[in-house]
């Protein structure tokens, strides 16, 4: 990423790049921030590095959109309906995501290819298309609440199993 240094309390940072921007690397952490903070309040979704350093978000396991954490040339990858898929790619800085593509996955080239407003949509859409392909035991379990508490265990002793000993 980027080398911050300290002159007396001041802090200066290299510009990284992202796509075709440089920015500073606290605005790449808040975008990433952003990125999480929608990806994270679907139901049931889950954050895991992957790859060196790819933020990846699933549920039920499978994944909905991928997040850099360094600088790279794409900036966000996401699934999007057919019908998205084309409309998607053909505005300028979105393009088919490597090696996702023939999946409908679509990749931003720079943080803003979409309107925040269009990519919580799309973000949503992806979830959703996602969690419908999932088996229906495992959407189940992604849909009920989880409680923090643990089942009391029984304070029965164990049975014994009866049987010859050797």
């Amino acid at each position: 990423m980027g080398r911050m240094t300290g002159e007396k309390g001041r802090r200066t940072f290299e510009l990284v790049r992202c796509g075709q921007h440089s920015i500073r690397p606290s605005i790449l952490l808040m975008d990433v921030e952003w990125v999480r903070a929608i990806c994270l309040s679907f139901p049931g979704a889950t954050e895991q590095i992957q790859w060196g350093n790819d933020l990846l978000f699933k549920v039920g396991g499978k994944m909905f959109a991928v997040t850099p954490l360094e600088p790279a040339p794409v900036c966000l990858c996401f699934k999007a309906a057919p019908e998205n898929f084309a409309v998607l790619t053909e505005r300028p800085n979105i393009i088919p995501a490597p090696y996702l593509a023939r999946a409908q996955w679509v990749a931003l080239q720079t943080r803003d290819a979409l309107q925040a407003d269009e990519l919580a949509r799309f973000l949503r859409d992806s979830y959703e298309m996602v969690f419908a392909k999932l088996p229906k035991k495992t959407q189940e379990a992604v849909s009920r609440p989880r409680s923090s508490a643990r089942k009391p265990r029984s304070k029965r002793p164990a049975k014994k199993k009866h049987g010859r000993s050797r």
